[in-house]
């Protein structure tokens, strides 16, 4: 199994989560972040004073897959989620050693 987090665009997860539901996925956690990258964040005018934003928002999602999918969920995420301009986010695959389903005990592809 394999853990996926992708850090969007916060007006791209409609499209995501459409996307990823057509795969047939049944859970995902997001979670509303602030980060930045080669974007660098960008300075704002408020009331006539300038300052800078050096955290934009952006959302992370959460997603456990079996190891034969992460290809298709990667490929998904990249369509649904890219604008073509800088600050479109990253995705991180890393490897998943278990999953337990509290309530049942389940672990496993089984507790996904």
């Amino acid at each position: 199994m394999r853990k996926i987090e992708c850090i969007i665009k916060p007006f791209k997860l409609d499209e995501v989560k459409a996307a990823l539901s057509g795969l047939g996925l049944q859970g995902m956690t997001v979670t509303e972040v602030k980060g930045f990258g080669r974007q660098k964040g960008h300075t704002e005018l408020y009331r006539g004073a300038e300052y800078v934003v050096d955290f934009l928002p952006k959302v992370k999602i959460d997603l456990v897959v079996d190891d034969d999918r992460v290809d298709q969920v990667v490929e998904t995420v990249v369509q649904a989620a890219q604008t073509g301009r800088i600050g479109d986010g990253k995705i991180f695959v890393s490897a998943l050693e278990d999953v337990i389903r509290i309530r049942t005990g389940e672990q496993g592809s089984d507790a996904v």
